[in-house]
């Protein structure tokens, strides 16, 4: 199995740590975490992923917004950049320490955080970057 992850995920995944816009929301997020953190393969989307899956139902959700959609084009330069490939959908990236520690780095020297520019998670992830991802759901 594999999990779908659009480009602004990548980030996001860094540092969640149980919250969410909705009880439905963070018990699906709890479950992807857990199986990024075994190691379940990453499968690159365009729009809606499977952790946007709780939200999707609503026509209005921001999932379906342009404001996402450019969040996810400046993740994906971001993380091509520092992974020296291509990310492009279909495209598969195994979550390994290695992969993860480096995510985690330049996140937290903000190297790759154009696409939170604007996010009304910032301040919580920027608390979980500074505090070494102390609570990460998504472990190495």
């Amino acid at each position: 199995m594999t999990v779908r992850l659009r480009a602004h995920h990548l980030l996001c995944m860094l540092t969640y740590v149980g919250k969410g816009y909705s009880p439905a929301f963070v018990e699906n997020y709890e479950a992807i975490a857990a199986r990024l953190s075994a190691g379940e393969e990453i499968e690159m989307v365009a729009g809606p992923d499977d952790i946007c899956g709780p939200l999707t139902a609503d026509a209005d959700a921001h999932c379906h917004g342009e404001s996402v959609v450019e969040r996810d084009r400046a993740a994906t330069e971001a993380v091509a950049r520092l992974l020296g490939s291509p990310l492009r959908p279909g495209a598969r990236i195994t979550p390994g320490a290695s992969l993860l520690a480096r995510l985690r780095k330049t996140f937290a020297t903000g190297e790759i955080r154009t696409a939170c520019s604007g996010c009304e998670w910032s301040d919580l992830c920027d608390g979980v970057a500074d505090g070494g991802y102390t609570g990460a759901r998504v472990a190495p």
